[in-house]
């Protein structure tokens, strides 16, 4: 078997700019930034505030940020960016910025696709249906065939990633597309209007794979982690085998066993905070063993979790670190190029500060998330 060439792509958030829609929900010049700064410590070590690197707060609109940081993740081992799209009803779109002053600016010399991330545009960054700022709607045909149309201006560009010259489109959550066959339909036969053979359309969202039966409209799934191996546990819950083998422990007193098996977080209160804390080594070593799911899966990684910025009541990984992350690293890309027919590898993120899962460098670990990456990707070349 030859060696695959692992090409890591990193999940880009573009909310690092103002737009008016967040300065009336959330108050003038609202950025990700913002919930970044008001973030504090909930118990003894949390690793709140994140700091970027030299105060190093950006813009995405200024263009020197987007060469820089596609120099940075080029320098380090990754092969490119995945920026998330939004796109709702009646052609309203939110944070695209960023995304066009890459097509426009071809110094930003990175390989891209995108993920249309295909939720509610809430208050509560959820993407559920409560307080809505701007809301998706999927019965409208000819503004789908529009949404193609401007995608293809992204797909015609020598950056975008492309499979077999097909280029890559992520859908968050296709499960919240009600006529998705239709709508798969229209995609794809707009694209091909477009001049492109087809599109390799890829899941995100771990529930769709999990619990529909309309798997081959999509290309492949992506194990968007560590949201991916959260679900996979839900769901294997849920199985009357676990249920049984679990009970059996129980009963033996084999509780060790039992915390082993599942990867739960356990809720504890924090400074009024009601956290869902969870061990970053377990979970990883769940994503090593677990068998692929599926033969189009796309394997995927994580950097680190903690959603606390956002919402006190978050979930946190404990235990988190460069050396760890190289470490899980090397060992699933051995996964990747024993098991997996894909060479790409899905990191969560280049940037999601709110969320702790970032590879950008920070006061705390300098370089070193990014340094550990190209280690590991380094030993593949």
């Amino acid at each position: 078997m030859s060696k695959k060439e692992i090409k890591p792509i990193c999940f880009y958030l573009p909310q690092f700019h103002p737009i008016p829609e967040n300065d009336e929900a959330h108050g003038e010049g609202f950025t990700e930034w913002t919930n970044v700064k008001k973030a504090y410590p909930l118990y003894d070590g949390h690793n709140q505030p994140r700091v970027p690197y030299n105060n190093n707060y950006y813009s995405l609109l200024d263009k020197e940020v987007l060469i820089q940081q596609a120099e940075l993740a080029k320098k380090y081992g990754i092969y490119g960016f995945c920026y998330y799209h939004y796109w709702f009803k009646n052609g309203k779109k939110l944070l695209e910025k960023p995304v066009e002053m890459m097509l426009e600016n071809k110094d930003v010399d990175i390989p891209f696709c995108l993920s249309w991330a295909n939720e509610n545009w809430t208050r509560r960054w959820d993407g559920g249906n409560h307080e809505i700022i701007v809301e998706q709607n999927y019965d409208d045909l000819n503004d789908l065939e529009k949404h193609v149309d401007y995608l293809c201006q992204f797909f015609k560009d020598d950056r975008y990633i492309k499979i077999d010259g097909k280029p890559l489109l992520l859908i968050y959550k296709p499960e919240l597309i009600p006529n998705l066959v239709k709508t798969m339909e229209i995609i794809r036969n707009r694209a091909r209007k477009n001049g492109f053979k087809d599109l390799e359309i890829i899941v995100q969202f771990p529930k769709f794979l999990l619990n529909n039966h309309q798997l081959e409209l999509f290309d492949g799934f992506a194990e968007f982690q560590p949201i991916f191996e959260i679900h996979m546990e839900k769901h294997e819950r849920k199985n009357p085998v676990y249920r049984s083998v679990k009970s059996f422990l129980l009963k033996v007193g084999a509780r060790n066993l039992v915390q082993k098996l599942e990867i739960r977080g356990e809720k504890k209160v924090h400074n009024k905070a009601l956290l869902d804390r969870r061990d970053y080594d377990a979970t990883w070593t769940n994503i090593i063993n677990r068998p692929i799911k599926d033969n189009k899966m796309i394997a995927g990684a994580f950097v680190d979790w903690d959603n606390t910025a956002r919402n006190k009541n978050g979930r946190v990984f404990d235990g988190a670190n460069p050396e760890k992350f190289e470490g899980y690293m090397r060992q699933l890309i051995e996964k990747i190029q024993k098991e997996y027919q894909s060479e790409i590898v899905f990191i969560n993120a280049w940037n999601e500060w709110a969320e702790g899962a970032y590879l950008e460098p920070d006061k705390k670990h300098g370089y070193g998330y990014l340094e550990a990456l190209k280690t590991v990707i380094d030993e593949t070349r």
